[in-house]
This record gives structure tokens, C-alpha cells and sequence, in this order.
């Protein structure tokens, strides 16, 4: 695989990119990490058996298993790709299916918050504290007896679909629905709230049209309140649920590397499994571009500042939770990168103040808004530069500025380059988007300009994209299923 540095223009305020405003015959760049169909021999495909598996692999075989996209490495890389990690298939023959991104953005008849229910904090009520004292009690252990009550295994249902032709999920040939809902996919989730908010991420819940959530052994039918495909997060909410035992609420910007580490969740639908590990780097941003990975929504799923950690990270474990030594949730698990698609020691998770922020708007029955800078963008590469005259070897080209942007009232041209924001090296329209999105609407921040081979310093106070957002969540609002679904004997 050959890497690609450039980027799909960022959208304006009003969600359009302009890609024809370009510098002529600059062709509209494609994503950093764009993701590419695994070839089928290598695709993994795993059983919900517990058989034995051969040389450290479980393969098996599978009816219709899908074939993941799977990204290219980023700069530097050895070839190992980025997965999703939800665990999708039926319940007797589940099958692994990465690379599901798709739009879920809509909100049900329960998403007004409800009266019992709390915004969720940093180190939220109830906070208990953990005491590893003498010798029959283990900090893993501790920490286990403590954050397990608060973890939810997911399970998604979805129609059948009949396919003829249909090769390693792609459904190639003609489709026909049964109308009967199955098994589509299990992932796992974090109780925020006694009455029953859950957070996961958008990918597990993706497509699905029924939902139950299994908290402490009992099982509640779902609703999905909302959802925010763009940054992978979204919330259900357990019906008729009360008294449940929300997660402690920690600090993902005080990480420190090294520091010990324990995910949660429900590998290959094991619920209550346990891993521990450490921060093995912050800070780690990686782009999925929509066209490769398959989101209907025609829009990027951008991951901020992510946490790396070593702690096992498996199919099933997405929208799990990632906690400290206190307990408390620093991260929902969503990523890993590997060349088999299971673990292989590298592992990611979006940051708690990250997540839980988009999951308090989705609660309040508000569109998840995310900062903007209000341009569109292209990659400055060295060959570019010398094609077209350019002033600078590398940086975010400015195609496009969006009229009452926060970009047009700080100036910012059609030509400029950035090079550098908040004194942190620009190198690629990819960087830039990935620090606009690392920021909240209203913070200002400064960028390095190169103009006409004049390099300044702009001031520039960001917007949000909350039109763009809702005029898109009302295009993609799916139906949702009636109270009386009934689901498949378990």
C-alpha cells in the first residue's frame, strides 16, 4: 500500500465543500488513512463456538461474513491497518465486520431528558474511592468489583436481507428482506445514568433497528436516543430501567503515559471481560474517509486525540470502557490497528471529556456540534508546490472561505497555506481538520499563514457546524421500531 497525504475538503458552516476551488487542475485529495476492501482470503471470520484456534488465530468459517475496508497505514507506518471493533453477525454463527461506519443521527420519542436524569461530569455523584490493602486484594480486581456494574453488552438487531451472489457480505446480486429482525452485530457500552443512558459508538449501533442492552444480567429492551456518526458516538436508552449503577467520570486530559490502565467490555460478545494495560501515547488522531469506509451519512468519521494503550482491545469491545486506577472512565474503546483485525497490542479509545460532552447533547435532545473553522481544504505536497508556484513545500491549502465563517472575519484568504496551528506543525489538510475538531466552538486559536511567501500569525475565534449537523441529521433520520417489536428467542 502507497500512502496518500492529502485530504477531502473540510466543509463549511452550511456542511458544503467546494471542491471545484482549487488551484487549476488540482484534483480533489483523497483521505489520509482511506480505507480499502481486505482481500477475502485474508479476511478473519470467526464463529461464536469456543473452538480451539489453530496457531493463535480463531478462524473459521462463517455464512455471508463481510469483508472489512480497512485503512492504509499513516506516515511511517509498517502496514498494519485500523479496524473498528464492533462484533457483528447472528447469534449462532457471528461474524467479524470492520470498517462499519454509517449514519445513525436521529432521535426517538424518549430522547427528552428525563427528570431523574443528571448532565454526566467529570467525577460524577457517587465517586467511591479504591483501597488495595494486604495481600488478598489485587488493584485489578478492585477496580473490576467496582466498574463491571456499569458496563453494558450490546446486541443489535436488524431485518434479515437474502442475498444471491452475495460474496463475503458485500451483497453483490440481488436482495430481498425477509421482514423477520436477527442478530446483526454486539458491541458493548457504559451506563452514564441511573435511569438508563448508555453510551457506545455510532458503528455498533449502526444500521440496527431494535436494540437490547444486558446491564449486571438483566436485559433491557433500547431506544436510540441519538447518534453523531462524525465523531462515532452515540447514545441508547434502556427502557423502563431505574437504579443503575452510572460509571465514576475521570479526566482524559490529565493522562499521563505509562500510567495503568483496565478495558471492559464484551470481546466476540464474552460480557464482563476484563484486560489491563497502559497509556501507551495520547494524542493519537486518525481520519476514516466516508467513500472508503462505507458511511451513508457521505461525511469523514474524525478521531480527535485519541488514547493508545496496550490493553487488549478486541471485536466486541467497542463503546466499552477504558478507566484508571481510581475506576474512573478516561476513554469508550473504538479503535485497534492490526494486521489480522484482532489484537495485537495496539489499541485506541476516544477521550472521556470528548465523548461524554457529544453524549450530553444527545441527552438534552440537542444536535452534536463540533467546532469549524468555516474553509475548504486541499494538501500542499512538494509537487504541487513546484507545479503550481506555491510559497510553501507543505501545509492546508485554502480553497474555499465560507461567508460569515470565523475564518472570513479573521481574514483568511482563498490561497493562503496554513502551516502551523497554535504553534503545532501543519503538514497536511488532515492535521488541520483533526485540530479544529480537538477544539470547542467559540475557542479562538492561531494559525500560521503563509501568504504570497509572507508567513503571519492570525487570530482566528472558531464557529460550530450545528446547521450543517441538523440539516443533516433531519436527511438521515431512519425509523425507528414500535414499543411491541418483538425479538428473536435468545
Amino acid at each position: 500500500m502507497t500512502e496518500n497525504n492529502s485530504m477531502p475538503p473540510v466543509p463549511g458552516p452550511d456542511g458544503q465543500v467546494a471542491p471545484e476551488a482549487q488551484p487549476a487542475g488540482v484534483t480533489a485529495p483523497q483521505a489520509t488513512g482511506q480505507t480499502i476492501p481486505m482481500p477475502a482470503a485474508t479476511a478473519p471470520v470467526h464463529e461464536a463456538q469456543h473452538a480451539a484456534p489453530a496457531a493463535g488465530v480463531g478462524a473459521a468459517t462463517a455464512t455471508h461474513a463481510q469483508v472489512p475496508p480497512v485503512p492504509e497505514p499513516k506516515k511511517g507506518g509498517s502496514g498494519a491497518k485500523t479496524f473498528l471493533i464492533a462484533f457483528a453477525g447472528a447469534l449462532v454463527a457471528c461474524v467479524l465486520a470492520f470498517g462499519v461506519m454509517g449514519a445513525i443521527n436521529a432521535t426517538t420519542g424518549t430522547s427528552a431528558l428525563p427528570s431523574e436524569s443528571t448532565p454526566v461530569t467529570s467525577g460524577g455523584n457517587g465517586a467511591t474511592t479504591i483501597n488495595v490493602e494486604g495481600e488478598n486484594v489485587t488493584l485489578p480486581e478492585a477496580v473490576s468489583a467496582k466498574c463491571l456494574p456499569s458496563v453494558a453488552a450490546i446486541d443489535v438487531y436488524a431485518r434479515a436481507t437474502a442475498s444471491y451472489g452475495n460474496m463475503y457480505g458485500y451483497g453483490w446480486g440481488q436482495q430481498q428482506d425477509s421482514g423477520e429482525l436477527t442478530a446483526s452485530s454486539l458491541g458493548s457500552g457504559v451506563v452514564l445514568t441511573e435511569d438508563g443512558y448508555i453510551i457506545t459508538n455510532n458503528h455498533v449501533i449502526e444500521g440496527g433497528e431494535a436494540y437490547e442492552v444486558t446491564v449486571e444480567g438483566v436485559t433491557y429492551e433500547a431506544d436510540l436516543v441519538g447518534a453523531d456518526p462524525s465523531s462515532d458516538v452515540a447514545v441508547l436508552k434502556c427502557r423502563d430501567a431505574s437504579g443503575m449503577t452510572p460509571m465514576e467520570i475521570g479526566d482524559s486530559d490529565d493522562l499521563v503515559i505509562g500510567e495503568w490502565v483496565m478495558t471492559l467490555g464484551s470481546p466476540f460478545g464474552l460480557e464482563q471481560s476484563v484486560a489491563t494495560g497502559i497509556v501507551s501515547a495520547t494524542s493519537r488522531s486518525q481520519i476514516m474517509d466516508a467513500s472508503e469506509s462505507g458511511a451513508t451519512t457521505g461525511e469523514s468519521t474524525i478521531y480527535p486525540n485519541m488514547i493508545q494503550t496496550d490493553a487488549a482491545i478486541n471485536p466486541g469491545n467497542s463503546g466499552g470502557a477504558m478507566v484508571d486506577a481510581e475506576g474512573k472512565l478516561i476513554g469508550i474503546n473504538t479503535l485497534i490497528t492490526s494486521y489480522s483485525g484482532n489484537y495485537s497490542g495496539v489499541g485506541f479509545a476516544i477521550p472521556v471529556n470528548y465523548a461524554v460532552n457529544l453524549a450530553n447533547q444527545i441527552i438534552d435532545g440537542k444536535t452534536p456540534t463540533h467546532a469549524q473553522l468555516g474553509v475548504s481544504l486541499s494538501t500542499v505536497t512538494s509537487q504541487m508546490a513546484q507545479r503550481y508556484g506555491l510559497s510553501a513545500d507543505e501545509g492546508a491549502y485554502i480553497a474555499a472561505v465560507s461567508p460569515d465563517s470565523g475564518a472570513a472575519a479573521a481574514g483568511l484568504q482563498e490561497g493562503d497555506i496554513v502551516t502551523a496551528f497554535d504553534g503545532k506543525a501543519v503538514e497536511s489538510a488532515s492535521d488541520l481538520m483533526l485540530d479544529v475538531r480537538g477544539k470547542q466552538p467559540g475557542d479562538t486559536v492561531t494559525l500560521t499563514v503563509n501568504r504570497d511567501g509572507q508567513t503571519q500569525d492570525v487570530q482566528v475565534t472558531l464557529g460550530s457546524d450545528e446547521a450543517s449537523q441538523a440539516a443533516q441529521q433531519s436527511q438521515q433520520m431512519p425509523q425507528q421500531q414500535a414499543p411491541s417489536q418483538q425479538y428473536p428467542s435468545r
